[in-house]
């Protein structure tokens, strides 16, 4: 039984919510987003708190889900309300990134620069030339863009050069011994 189903979501003031039969759209402050609803799961919308159940409640599938829909939902409230955001950090002697743009430009120590098109719905912006913040209404959008930044260099075990997430952990690795 799913116990993130249970719990209800507050609408924020400032947010639209629109519940149809088969769509969900919400619009706020940062901006508009819609998706469709999952079987399985039935979502009631009262005085501006959203619950959702699953359409039969002995189906251990449909608490599953139920569950699901539910984390979906919030994402879709959060990321028009607040929006997400993710942090990537450049480390290497001459790595550095800088957005101009709808593109991000990558030194990461390739003999040819990496242009990065920036999707619609994305923002990109780098504070310094070793910091990169990914940001949009949509998490998943924004964790996939930070993580196909993040491929062109993951992190190596011996030096730590690479991309990386602000608050990632690399595991150091011992160099070889005579």
């Amino acid at each position: 039984m799913s116990r993130i189903a249970k719990n209800p979501i507050t609408i924020p003031s400032g947010v639209e919510f629109k519940l149809e039969k088969e769509s969900i759209s919400a619009k706020g402050p940062k901006g508009e987003m819609s998706m469709g609803v999952l079987p399985g799961a039935s979502i009631s919308l009262e005085d501006g708190i959203i619950t959702v159940k699953p359409a039969d409640p002995e189906d251990r599938s449909g608490w599953a889900m139920a569950g699901t829909q539910r984390a979906l939902l919030n994402n879709l409230i959060v990321g028009v309300s607040s929006g997400f955001q993710k942090k990537l950090q450049l480390i290497g002697v001459g790595y550095r990134a800088q957005a101009k743009g709808k593109v991000l430009n990558l030194a990461l120590g390739f003999s040819h620069p990496v242009d990065y098109p920036v999707p619609d719905g994305i923002s990109i912006e780098t504070p310094s030339q070793t910091e990169i913040v990914v940001s949009g209404v949509d998490k998943q959008r924004v964790g996939q863009v930070a993580a196909e930044i993040r491929r062109f260099r993951p992190p190596e075990p011996y030096k730590g050069k690479g991309v990386r997430y602000a608050d990632e952990y690399v595991a150091r690795k011992e160099a070889k011994k005579k």
